[in-house]
């Protein structure tokens, strides 16, 4: 496969034949972020704290989008490559891919996946405040906006003292729910489908985590060759 991240930085290899569509303006609608972190929910608690009396709205704003055809996709540059968001949209398997493609790869590597199948965690909290502070470009320059997209990728059980709060100013800044305090304690406890899981550094530098659906814990039968997750490790690093 063709490294096309430089001629196509909005398209991730393996995509080309998708109905990819750079969609950075919904970023700026608060009820987008509702339907992107609803695959962090897992218990009504949550779902009331991220929807509350927007439900009905939100559920025909994503109604919206997946009858477009289109399937919405953000970028987050690195240091050393560069993340993708794809929401594939419509009724055949949708789902978000979390993706991660660096210079002369031939493929992008897919961190997590939040659909029927579920695959991750994909990012540490250290990797994912890393991507969302690191580069300006790509579909914004907003770290609060960079944080909540790559959210839903995320699983650590060594979530620092501060991270509730640096989510809530996410949630206060970009999304309309009535208690961002609450909802990001209750975000960071459940941590989606997979749950928090534990990072550890490999003695070659790679991290790599317990987690029984990522393809970065080296136990799972289907996890990334050591060449595959030292070069993820290094490209997540700032």
């Amino acid at each position: 496969m063709a490294d096309n991240a430089s001629s196509h930085p909005d398209r991730p290899p393996g995509y080309d034949d998708d109905p990819l569509t750079h969609r950075p303006e919904l970023v700026d609608q608060p009820l987008f972020w509702l339907g992107h972190l609803y695959s962090m929910v897992e218990d009504e608690e949550t779902e009331e704290l991220l929807f509350g009396a927007d439900a009905d709205a939100a559920d025909d704003f994503h109604q919206r989008l997946h009858e477009n055809g289109g399937w919405p996709t953000f970028t987050v540059p690195l240091t050393g490559g560069r993340l993708y968001v794809v929401h594939r949209t419509g009724d055949d398997d949708p789902g978000t891919d979390f993706l991660l493609h660096g210079p002369g790869w031939d493929r992008a590597e897919p961190l997590a996946c939040v659909d029927g199948h579920f695959m991750g965690p994909g990012l540490s909290w250290p990797e994912l405040v890393a991507a969302a502070d690191t580069l300006p470009g790509g579909s914004t320059d907003d770290p609060d906006s960079r944080l909540l997209l790559l959210l839903p990728a995320f699983g650590d059980s060594a979530v620092p003292d501060g991270a509730a709060e640096r989510l809530a100013a996410a949630l206060r800044s970009r999304t309309g729910v009535e208690d961002p305090d609450a909802l990001a304690a209750a975000l960071l406890e459940r941590q989606g489908p997979w749950g928090p899981v534990r990072w550890t550094t490999t003695e070659d530098g790679s991290r790599t985590n317990d987690g029984g659906w990522s393809s970065r814990n080296p136990g799972n039968h289907f996890a990334w060759s050591p060449e595959r997750l030292s070069r993820v490790s290094a490209a997540l690093t700032p």
